[in-house]
């Protein structure tokens, strides 16, 4: 069986206290699923949890919006995986999150379960391909520089 340490890391990043204890309901059993109400208590995590591999940000919120958010973890946690989820599609926003923050997918609300499951089983893929590939790069480079 799998324990806690074992699963990868997921935060969900919601001014909505229901949203996120459904979210944590829904995938607590698959992922190691972490909670923030804010951007500032998502970084708090970050600090202590910064193996998280893939962050899914809510785009309306006070003080700092999703995207800007996603934006900062970019610069600081570029392997991370960061996920738009909201129910306020507009243009800019959309152009925003793939421009400033590198999101790998911009989700609706009311968020469709089998859809954002599978988003987060392809992104913590993705987490890895990429992590992999950077290892093997590295290792390369060793081998090369000797």
């Amino acid at each position: 069986m799998m324990t806690e340490d074992d699963r990868n890391k997921i935060l969900i990043v919601d001014d909505e206290l229901q949203n996120l204890q459904s979210f944590k309901a829904t995938f607590r059993r698959t992922y190691n699923v972490f909670t923030a109400l804010s951007a500032e208590e998502g970084f708090n995590i970050l600090l202590d949890e910064p193996d998280i591999c893939v962050v899914v940000s809510d785009h309306k919120m006070p003080v700092k919006t999703g995207v800007e958010f996603l934006e900062d973890l970019k610069n600081l946690y570029p392997e991370m995986i960061r996920i738009v989820l909201t129910g306020y599609a507009d243009l800019e926003s959309t152009r925003d999150a793939i421009n400033k923050a590198s999101v790998y997918r911009f989700l609706n609300k009311p968020r469709n379960e089998a859809d954002l499951a599978g988003t987060l089983a392809s992104a913590v893929e993705l987490f890895h391909t990429r992590s992999q590939l950077k290892k093997n790069r590295e290792e390369l480079e060793n081998a090369y520089a000797e």
